[in-house]
Parts: C-alpha cells; structure tokens; sequence
C-alpha cells in the first residue's frame, strides 16, 4: 500500500469518519485500514443518502422506531451534531432556555472551579493538532468555556477529574490514577459539534441525564454500573466471572476508564462514534451492551489469564484490532452478542448494586 494514499485513508485524516486530526502511532496498521475502509465508504455513502432524504426539510430529529433504525446503522459526520442533539434532549433544553449558557460564563467567579479546568487543559487530546496552544483557532479555549459553564451549571458535580482510587491488586495494594472523564468527553463533543453552546447543552445530556453521578464527587453512579456489569458477565459469561473472582481483579480494575471515558481513546474514533450515536438515542444501557461483546468475543483469550496482572493486560488488548476497527460489524454485534438486555434488569441490578455500595460505605 503506497504510503500516501495511506495516510489519506487513515481515520484521523479522512472527514467522513473522523474529527480527531492526531498523529497515529507508529504501528498503525494503514494497510488493514485501507481494507476496512474500502468496504465502509459503501456503507457511508448509502447511509449519507437515506438520512438526508430523512432530515430534508424538517425541524429538530424527534425519537421514532425509524430515527433508532438508522441511527443503529450509522449517522453521517455531516449530521451527527443535528441528530445527537434532537434525539439527547439537548436540543428541546437549548431552545427553552435562550442565553442561558452566556449567563453561565459572565457568572461570579469560581477560582478553585477555574484552576482545575485550566490544569488539564494540556493533557486533553495532547496529540490532537486542534488542541494545540499553536492551534489558530485553538479549542483550549473553547473547551475550557464548556466545562467552566457546566461546573456553574451542575454545582453538585464541578468540574469531576475523576480521580479514582482503585482497589485491588495482590495482597489488596491500593492505587490511583488520573483517569481521563469530563474534558476528552467535552472536546469530542466540541470536535463534532463545532459549537460550543451545543456541545454544553450535549454534555449536560450526558452528566445530568444519561450518566447521573458518574461524574459526582463520590462517582457513585459509575460504581454502580461498573457493579451491575460484574453482576451481568456473572449470568451471561460465568467462566470470567469466576477467573476474575479467582484471581481477585475487581471490575474497576479493567473497566472504569471505559465507563469514564465512554471508551473515548480506548476504541477507534469512529467506532466510538456509532457507541454515542446509539448512547444518546437509547442511553446507558448502550455501554454494557459494547463491554459485553468485547468480553464474549474475548471470552476464550481472557480465560487464558493465569495472573491478576495477565487478567489486566488481557482487557487492555481486547479494545485492539480489526474487531473494534471495523465498526459497521461491531455495532451489529453489541445488538445480538449479549443476547436480551431490557432496562428492567438493569434497573433492578442497579437498585441491589447501590444498596450495596451504600452499605459499604
């Protein structure tokens, strides 16, 4: 494969599939790439013309049995911002609260609340050419604007850095890492939108609605469902359930960056993008439904672990390769793999799960 026509190719340099213009590293594998994209471009062009006969003429994109359809096989770059924001909620917000997020950034000033955005700043998307302080336009600033606005909005989460204490480990050693959450959320909003009110009223579908408390102070909501997926591979994937119990790893060892991020810099772009496509349309239950089939696709490589440490490494690999890549496969796959999945269960695992939690302490 001729090296330039590669690097046309790859995601982060083709605009029908991706808004993240970052350096790749240096085994991308441009070659499997050109393989997939070959076929995808078909696919894409297909959906481009259904969904612009869908959206001509009309207003906001309502929630239909036809909208979720479409949506499940794919929204065009082109409309991803229109659709999100129609089907999320955050367009009906927008509209009934005019000015609102003007008032937010003129608001009183919060300096702890202010420090704590500005000191990530340079760790969001460092290798994004967008995010670059040598950026003209540089989305610093709009980013930093988008999240100060939801720190005033939502005052019970801030500005959530989510840094998490995670348990585990032999001999029940404790560690902790800064795990990327609130900003890589906000900039890939930022990136599809292009438009900040947009990407605040997006962000606020996502922490106020659609994920609450994942991003509290006690994060309460992102250890129950971190839980609830533990209980879920119990019923439909036994044997890892017991490898993972064997060996001691608990769930927020191999999951809360995926729950956090909403596997942004865990899956390929564009594979992330169908995820959130799916995620604001029919919500969080899309997020176990995308770790259950990466678990039962994997199930035999996991079940090669030997060790807490192989348990770890192994659910790092299983987010690479031309599975997650080839993303029109994938998103069939997280429909049927898990089998049924209604929100009921959920809700009530969720229910348990909390109780538990709570009792803990």
């Amino acid at each position: 494969v001729p090296p330039s026509l590669s690097r046309r190719l790859a995601p982060a340099h083709h605009p029908a599939l991706s808004p993240h213009p970052a350096q790749r590293p240096e085994d991308f594998d441009y070659a499997a790439y050109e393989e997939f994209f070959s076929t995808y471009l078909v696919i894409l062009t297909r959906r481009a013309i259904k969904w612009s006969k869908l959206l001509k003429g009309s207003g906001s994109v309502q929630k239909s049995m036809r909208v979720k359809r479409y949506i499940r096989k794919g929204v065009p770059f082109e409309h991803r911002a229109r659709v999100w924001m129609g089907v999320s909620g955050a367009q009906a917000q927008m509209e009934r609260n005019p000015g609102y997020y003007h008032q937010l950034l003129q608001g009183e000033r919060n300096n702890s609340l202010e420090e704590a955005i500005r000191t990530d700043m340079n760790r969001t998307f460092p290798d994004n050419v967008k995010f670059r302080r040598s950026a003209d336009p540089c989305l610093q600033k709009t980013l930093y604007n988008v999240l100060l606005a939801y720190g005033h909005h939502n005052q019970g989460v801030g500005y959530c850095q989510c840094q998490t204490a995670l348990r585990g480990g032999e001999g029940g050693k404790l560690g902790s890492r800064l795990t990327k959450g609130m900003n890589f959320i906000a900039g890939y909003l930022i990136l599809i939108t292009k438009n900040e009110e947009e990407s605040f009223w997006l962000l606020d579908a996502l922490v106020g609605r659609i994920l609450p408390d994942y991003y509290s102070p006690e994060m309460l909501g992102l250890k129950t469902d971190q839980e609830v997926l533990g209980e879920l591979v119990r019923t439909k994937l036994p044997a890892v359930a017991a490898l993972m119990d064997g060996h001691g790893v608990l769930w927020t060892l191999v999951v809360s960056r995926w729950f956090i991020c909403l596997f942004v810099d865990i899956l390929p772009v564009e594979t992330v993008l169908r995820i959130w496509d799916c995620l604001f349309n029919e919500g969080s239950k899309i997020i176990f439904r995308v770790a259950l089939t990466l678990i039962k696709q994997h199930q035999a490589f996991i079940l090669e672990a030997t060790s807490f440490a192989d348990i770890c490494e192994k659910f790092k690999e299983i987010t690479k390769g031309s599975f997650v890549t080839e993303c029109h496969t994938f998103m069939q796959k997280i429909f049927s793999e898990p089998g049924s999945l209604p929100m009921t269960t959920i809700t009530r695992l969720r229910e348990s799960c909390r109780a538990k939690l709570l009792v803990q302490g």
